[in-house]
């Protein structure tokens, strides 16, 4: 080479010195290079090489691996978000025909992609009260097109904990599948896969991130299931970048420390607001709800606040809160706001790692 033109195109790489960083580079690309067609050819013959970053790439692969590791299970696959994880989780194991029974207090997201997406593609839903389990398994025998069970290790935004080693037994009487959203507990808390969930699913935009930062899903469970999600990842285009795949691995290092702070915090809130509100908190998790009194303007609260931010989200170092009945669950219906229990006075609260007197001293200068 010896033009401007192609030296400047073809910039110098590494050479032979030998590369072991410390912390895992960002890869970066949109495809890999190989050296002959011989090579390339190998690729489609499973040898492990990469080709394209829609289909893998080592920092998508990276971060999988590291939840399924984080859960116990033997194989995870990254995506674009958690919506897209828990799509993935569902594609893997039903189709056009086949019905699907959630809770029917799952996330508001959830609940519009199960009601709404799933039936344009053929997929019946059903909704039921999973603190009830005779009312499950009515469900179950009533519906043997039913595949697929869904719900969330601690639900938003009640947080009831869920009996998954029930829901397990179930799933395993009647030979269905059964997925867990562990977003909120993390396997700090709670561990669906060891607890005989089938696929565990993760917003790691959330607490494994960490810092608000990522927008990122991850689903791990059985081999055989995470196999078929791959595809529909890589055929749906619902792959993630690798520099999120990257941050979001970097944020899962400080995962225990965080949740430990972060727990701590919000049993010291629930403990402060428990004759001030009606409080929902289950002594495990980062998250408290709680319903202000009728005579409370929640307007009023909410810019009161000061340095509590007010967000869409949740589990960021910083301690937030939002509004379910605008926000997580405005796509609900007012009937199914509240037949859950979402009101115009219900504040959810994510509890952050700063002091927490200072958290304390925030929340009682708002409501006073």
């Amino acid at each position: 080479m010896k033009s401007l033109e192609t030296i400047s195109v073809h910039t110098a790489k590494a050479g032979e010195r030998t590369i072991q960083p410390k912390v895992m580079p960002v890869f970066q690309t949109s495809a890999f290079s190989f050296s002959s067609l011989e090579e390339m050819e190998g690729y489609y013959e499973g040898n492990g090489t990469y080709l394209y970053s829609r289909t893998a790439n080592p920092n998508t692969d990276a971060l999988g691996q590291t939840v399924a590791n984080l859960e116990d299970a033997p194989k995870g696959v990254a995506a674009s978000s958690g919506m897209a994880a828990i799509l993935a989780g569902i594609l893997s194991v039903v189709q056009t025909g086949d019905h699907v029974l959630a809770a029917e207090d799952v996330y508001g997201g959830t609940f519009l992609l199960l009601k709404e997406e799933l039936l344009r593609m053929g997929i019946h839903v059903h909704f039921a009260d999973f603190s009830n389990a005779s009312e499950i398994e009515q469900h179950v025998t009533d519906f043997p097109e039913i595949k697929l069970i869904i719900s969330e290790s601690i639900t938003n935004p009640f947080l009831r904990l869920e009996d998954i080693e029930g829901l397990s037994r179930l799933k395993n009487q009647y030979g269905l599948t059964l997925m867990i959203d562990n977003t909120f507990a993390t396997p700090y808390t709670i561990k669906p896969y060891a607890l005989g969930a089938d696929l565990v699913v993760h917003s790691a935009t959330k607490y494994l991130g960490g810092h608000g930062d990522v927008t990122a899903g991850a689903l791990v469970g059985r081999a055989d299931l995470i196999t078929i999600a791959e595809s529909r990842i890589t055929n749906l285009g619902m792959n993630l970048s690798p520099h999120e795949a990257w941050l979001t691995v970097r944020g899962i290092k400080t995962l225990v420390l965080r949740m430990k702070a972060q727990t701590e915090n919000a049993r010291a809130i629930a403990d402060f607001l428990k004759d001030k509100a009606r409080v929902w908190y289950p002594g495990k998790g980062a998250i408290v709800t709680f319903e202000l009194p009728e005579h409370v303007d929640v307007y009023r609260f909410f810019k009161s606040l000061g340095w509590i931010q007010i967000v869409p989200t949740l589990a960021g170092v910083e301690t937030t809160v939002s509004y379910p009945y605008s926000t997580s669950h405005r796509a609900l219906s007012e009937e199914e706001k509240q037949k859950i229990g979402v009101t115009k006075q219900t504040v959810r609260l994510s509890a952050g790692i700063e002091g927490t007197q200072d958290i304390l001293d925030q929340l009682a200068a708002a409501i006073k």
